[in-house]
């Protein structure tokens, strides 16, 4: 039976100047999360800007990071689209094309009923094989998946987890309480990695891993050898990186901090713009200390390993 367990990076898709995706920092990022010990690697999410991808872009990130992660460690797709029908379609191309797991938002635009929400669900995991997890993002989509309604899912055989992107413990708690034990639960706000573990949470899917994979890594390691309290002091390291992506639109802030820690990155894609001048002046202090503290390589060690 699959797992969806440990630390999953949510990674980014890297772009160019043209606003066109960047293969060759794609696979670069695939194979640093994998050097870097992660148990799963997530792409098309939110931080990969899967909403202003075409349906032919998301295959084709799919289909290299597939690729270059030739079987070392599980590739949960985002899947998710406003219609059942788009979601089936683009589920069974991922099915094909080798993905592991499929994450699927809740539909979005609409504010639909948990019974609709359901129907949704049970009608996508009718038409594929594949894992799915669930992904609960309300200040994003306007819906919320309700305990109740994920107690139901939980019972289709191929539903076998969610990822929880509300901020809110209580919401991961009440997964928790309304779950199996074989049902996984996932953090996907990047402060609640550990208390998610300390709780009976299997892991997270954290955009925080873009930039520090071994940190993230380390915090899922620590717990699982009771270091609860060498945990809780990598967890903090999070929090000022966690602080700063409330300075601009989702996923600039995230994107600028790993091209100036030397990661190709590239910009968003429009109209998500550029983050301010003031803030990246901000940004970058941030990012020199993570430096000075060895929490980050240096822009050059970086460009190094790179090109090496």
């Amino acid at each position: 039976m699959f797992k969806a367990e440990g630390i999953i990076p949510a990674m980014v898709t890297p772009f160019n100047d043209r606003q066109e995706i960047n293969e060759a920092a794609l696979k670069q990022l695939v194979h640093r999360f994998l050097a870097a010990g992660v148990h799963g690697i997530f792409c098309l999410g939110t931080n990969g800007e899967f909403f202003s991808l075409s349906y032919e872009e998301k295959l084709k990130v799919a289909g290299i990071v597939i690729q270059e992660a030739a079987g070392r460690v599980p590739v949960y797709v985002g899947a998710g689209c406003i219609s059942t029908a788009e979601t089936i379609r683009l589920a069974k191309e991922l099915e094909q094309l080798g993905a592991d797991a499929l994450s699927v938002i809740t539909p979005y635009f609409l504010t639909f009923t948990q019974k609709e929400l359901i129907d949704y669900y049970t009608a996508l995991a009718r038409s594929t094989s594949l894992p799915i997890l669930l992904y609960n993002i309300p200040a994003r989509t306007g819906n919320s998946l309700q305990p109740g309604t994920v107690a139901e899912l939980s019972r289709v055989p191929n539903i076998v987890g969610i990822k929880d992107s509300s901020g809110s413990f209580d919401t991961i708690q009440q997964y928790l309480q309304a779950t199996g034990p074989d049902f996984s639960v996932l953090a996907g706000t990047d402060s609640l990695i550990l208390s998610t573990l300390m709780s009976g949470g299997k892991g997270a899917i954290a955009a925080t891993a873009n930039l520090f994979p071994e940190l993230a890594v380390s915090i899922y390691e620590l717990w699982k050898q009771r270091k609860y309290e060498e945990a809780e002091a990598l967890q903090r390291q999070l929090r000022g990186i966690r602080g700063a992506f409330q300075w601009a639109t989702l996923p600039s802030v995230l994107k600028e901090a790993m091209n100036m820690a030397g990661l190709q990155a590239g910009p968003c894609r429009l109209p998500v713009g550029a983050l301010p001048e003031a803030r990246r002046q901000d940004l970058q202090v941030l990012i020199d200390a993570y430096t000075e503290q060895g929490v980050l390589q240096s822009p050059e060690t970086a460009r190094s390993n790179r090109i090496g």
